[in-house]
This record gives C-alpha cells, sequence and structure tokens, in this order.
C-alpha cells in the first residue's frame, strides 16, 4: 500500500496565496505521477471566505499558466492537525495561529511551516496579494511555484 503524504496550504481567508498554492501543487504532483500519493488542500485560519471562490485575479494568473481549480474556502479544523502531515502557510501571522490552534489539538502531528521556507530564492514570506494588483498574483504564482518544486522534491 502507497504511502499518502498530506499536504494543507493555509492563509488568514482562503482566497488568495493557499488556492495558489494548493493548485500548484496539484499540478506539480500530477505532472510528476505521484498525485495519487498525496492529498491536497487548503484553508484559513479564519471562517470569513467559507464558501466563496478564490479570488478572480488569482484565478485568472492560474489560467494563464493554464491551471484550473474548484476550490471553495474553508476553515481549518482540529481534524487537520491530526491528518495532514505538513500544513504550509504564507506568512508568520499564519504560522503563529496554526501553531496556537495545533497546541490546543491532542494527537496534533502536522509539521507546520512557512512555505517560503523552500524557497531557493530565500524570499520567506509569501506577501498577500489582495490589496493590489494582477502583477502581485503573479509574483504570488511564480514563488508557489519556486517553494512547491522544491517541497515535492524533497518529499518524493
Amino acid at each position: 500500500m502507497a504511502i499518502s503524504l498530506l499536504c494543507l496550504f493555509f492563509l488568514t481567508g482562503n482566497i488568495c496565496r493557499s488556492p495558489i498554492a494548493e493548485a500548484v501543487f496539484r499540478k506539480m504532483a500530477t505532472d510528476a505521477g505521484v498525485v495519487d500519493k498525496w492529498v491536497i488542500d487548503s484553508g484559513a485560519t479564519t471562517d470569513w471566505n467559507t464558501g466563496s471562490s478564490p479570488d478572480a485575479r488569482g484565478l485568472a494568473c492560474l489560467r494563464t499558466h493554464g491551471i484550473e481549480t474548484k476550490h471553495r474556502a474553508r476553515q481549518v479544523t482540529k481534524e487537520d492537525f491530526m491528518s495532514f502531515d505538513y500544513i504550509l502557510c504564507m506568512d508568520e501571522s499564519n504560522l503563529s495561529d496554526l501553531k496556537k490552534k495545533a497546541n490546543s489539538v491532542k494527537n496534533s502531528k502536522a509539521k507546520i511551516e512557512l512555505l517560503g521556507s523552500y524557497d531557493p530564492e530565500k524570499q520567506l514570506i509569501i506577501k498577500d496579494p489582495y490589496y493590489g494588483h494582477e502583477e502581485d498574483f503573479e509574483n504570488v504564482y511564480e514563488q508557489c511555484v519556486r517553494c512547491c518544486k522544491v517541497f515535492l522534491e524533497n518529499n518524493s
């Protein structure tokens, strides 16, 4: 039986950075022929956008790169900390929030890290593009590509 690795991408609202990271990682795992070995998802530390589609600018950016997603925003659950091997977040605020939540969960096994810690260009924080422009979403996409490539290589 194949071992499944579970990866969950997180940010505050789950409509910008994390759905991009999720879609990028899913495409990379699919292209590498290993998607069946992964459970890939994304979520939020808050319930602000639960059920919402990703930001239209993020969806347009993904489409430009030939990636589609049907993601709907959701909030982190206690079960996520018990079932996912990795929870990768975008900035230090998310990291702090997730570690606090993980500490309240018995049997939490998830390794909580910044996705940017895998960036070969050493850009640790993936900046929120929400109040920015299309090029900010492209920057998030490019950083997610770099980080997800290294993360996948390190865990294949």
